[in-house]
């Protein structure tokens, strides 16, 4: 028990790590991974280049343990798509709940973007072990709604991936949205309200 409690992070290594993660993710959500540094992260930290290797292995390290943490977060919303749920609300409340995202973790959206687009090099395997068992199961839940009746006849992999693009749209694309927006108006308050409407037309039997 001694043992175990002096391994224990004690609460400045947690703070400074916190530190780290939360500097890291704004410098990769804003250069990439390419483009982002040790150096860059030491600096948007406010500590020094060997203090960030005093907890971590470096760039990739930090980089994957971010990643990590974001897979929960990211899966949560369709992971609590209720199968006894009124089908189209369900559906409706995930495209809510994938908007909110992009309004809370615009960063997080980013960066798991940017790793996208990279080909998954660090995030393949969560890819396979985790979203894509869960899609499978939460399309096959869609098609037995759309085969009782309660939802049209669309393709649920396709619905999904639409799903994806046009709530994750407004963090990825933030600085165009911003620019092509009414200035008066929070443009994700206008999504929310335009993509209700289109999914629910979609998806209405």
């Amino acid at each position: 028990m001694a043992e175990a409690s002096a391994r224990k992070p004690s609460r400045i290594q947690q703070r400074n790590r916190k530190r780290i993660l939360d500097a890291a993710l704004e410098v990769f959500s804003r250069h990439g991974y390419r483009g982002a540094t040790l150096d860059l992260i030491a600096e948007e930290a406010g500590l020094s280049k060997p203090n960030i290797l005093y907890y971590f292995g470096g760039k990739e390290d930090i980089h994957v343990t971010l990643l990590n943490q974001l897979m929960e977060t990211w899966l949560d919303p369709l992971d609590h798509m209720d199968p006894d749920g009124e089908p189209l609300e369900e559906i409706l409340g995930y495209v809510h709940r994938k908007l909110e995202m992009s309004r809370e973790f615009p960063r997080e959206s980013r960066l798991f973007a940017n790793e996208i687009l990279q080909g998954a090099p660090r995030m393949g395997p969560h890819l396979e072990s985790d979203l894509k068992p869960l899609v499978d199961k939460k399309t096959a839940l869609i098609r037995t709604w759309i085969a009782q009746g309660k939802l049209a006849d669309v393709d649920p992999r396709h619905l999904m991936f639409s799903i994806w693009a046009t709530t994750q749209h407004y963090a990825d694309f933030d600085a165009q949205v911003q620019v092509l927006s009414d200035s008066d108006t929070d443009a994700l308050d206008g999504a929310d309200t335009f993509l209700d409407q289109m999914f629910r037309k979609l998806l209405t039997p």
